[in-house]
């Protein structure tokens, strides 16, 4: 199916994959015997993998699907380094102490994040642009301002309110009733960077195996043996990341993970100068609403990239293709006659706590449910998993002492997601 308003080059594929497509030719030599098994080929899988071979210890990556065919690939290649509680929140269900230690930990994960892409010299367009947190409505602005103005002592940053009168100064559209800047958020090809990270992991000694998806799981005295497509893995660590993608091979992980489709498009390239005025700064963009959306301009600056939650249900990405450009169209009407030339998904794992998880349960390590805020968590996680493994510690993170939450009679299939989002939906409407 293609729409009126479709280019002629119109695909149902990542934008980023233009550049950038999964690795689906070079595949490793099949191990049946190592040190670490990682099942998930994400940033999360990747950076354990990173960690373990750089010490030496045989390891394994398989993934269900090609290498790089899951969500780090597909995201908006927006990088915030924040947790969805807030501090008073987290306070009540945690204790003052353990809530500041998540809050500093997620946003020290952006600041590692930056460091190793500089370290390791990844090209990969990672910018600290800021970030413009639009607000759907009067009431969300004044909260913005009292959110910047009432800063906690310690945890102070750079925010920056940004009124009705002032906001064509960061966005040309009149949807939105002002704004907040927050200057420390960045952006990043998520594709490219991917592929740098896999480079790296394949370099250090890591074998990266696609098409390989993990089946049953059988305890043995010093580890386990995986059954996979390709054969059986003995190994003496186990790591599941496999977040948004989780299935039958972790079913206790996989009860504690809500995957949440998130849907996207990508312009044609926009006339001269247009991508420019309306989106100023070469932020990253979201607004206030509880089912968000989320845009910027594509790297290069000429097109524009939107994304966010427009069904109720799960739908292919060309069904839902209509509703989120009229939600584009909303924001932008001078894109009337603008020509979409990219659709996808991807799913994004949520919890019932609204946040991350990491650790380990009858031996197997796991890291997921970074509930929209994967590029850098994700990448903080796994190399913090993986330092563990290689040090034969404990993890070293706030993130470890939350119980993680599921409900009666889910089994992962998200029955409840689309009463859900329509209450969210409504509750928008008057926010």
């Amino acid at each position: 199916m293609q729409y009126e308003f479709c280019s002629p080059r119109f695909i149902a594929r990542p934008y980023w994959w233009g550049q950038t497509p999964p690795d689906e030719e070079a595949d490793d030599p099949f191990l049946a015997d190592v040190d670490v098994l990682i099942v998930g080929s994400g940033y999360t899988g990747l950076h354990c993998a990173l960690q373990t071979a750089s010490a030496g210890l045989s390891t394994q990556v398989v993934d269900a699907g090609v290498i790089g065919g899951g969500c780090s690939t597909r995201n908006g290649g927006q990088i915030s380094g924040e947790i969805k509680p807030g501090l008073a929140e987290l306070g009540r269900r945690f204790g003052a102490e353990e809530a500041r230690a998540m809050v500093l930990e997620a946003r020290a994960a952006l600041e590692w994040l930056g460091d190793f892409v500089a370290d390791n010299g990844i090209e990969c367009e990672y910018r600290r642009c800021g970030r413009f947190l639009a607000a759907h409505s009067p009431r969300q602005f004044r909260q913005l301002c009292a959110q910047a103005r009432n800063q906690p002592r310690g945890l102070e940053r750079s925010l920056q309110p940004v009124g009705p009168g002032e906001q064509r100064n960061e966005i040309a559209s009149d949807y939105y009733h002002g704004g907040l800047l927050i200057e420390d958020h960045c952006s990043v090809d998520p594709a490219r960077y991917h592929r740098g990270l896999l480079d790296l992991a394949r370099a250090r000694g890591a074998a990266v195996i696609g098409s390989c998806r993990a089946g049953a799981i059988e305890r043995q005295q010093d580890g386990f043996r995986v059954l996979t497509e390709r054969g059986a893995v003995t190994c003496r660590r186990l790591l599941i990341a496999t977040n948004g993608y989780t299935d039958g091979v972790a079913p206790w992980q996989r009860r504690r993970v809500i995957p949440i489709g998130s849907y996207m498009l990508a312009t044609e390239p926009l006339a001269e100068g247009l991508a420019e005025r309306l989106l100023p700064g070469q932020r990253v963009y979201s607004d206030t609403r509880r089912v968000v959306v989320y845009f910027r301009r594509s790297p290069d600056g000429q097109r524009i990239l939107f994304g966010g939650r427009v069904s109720v249900f799960e739908a292919d990405p060309v069904m839902a293709l209509p509703a989120l450009r009229e939600e584009l169209l909303r924001l932008f009407p001078e894109l009337e006659n603008t020509p979409i030339s990219h659709a996808w998904m991807g799913f994004v794992a949520y919890t019932f706590d609204h946040l991350p998880h990491l650790g380990r349960e009858d031996g197997i390590d796991y890291a997921m449910g970074y509930c929209g805020s994967g590029v850098s968590l994700a990448s903080h996680f796994g190399h913090r998993v993986g330092r563990a493994i290689v040090a034969g510690s404990e993890i070293d993170s706030a993130f470890t002492r939350g119980r993680f939450q599921t409900r009666p009679l889910y089994r992962g299939k998200p029955w409840f997601l689309a009463p859900a989002v329509s209450y969210y939906q409504w509750r928008d409407r008057f926010s």
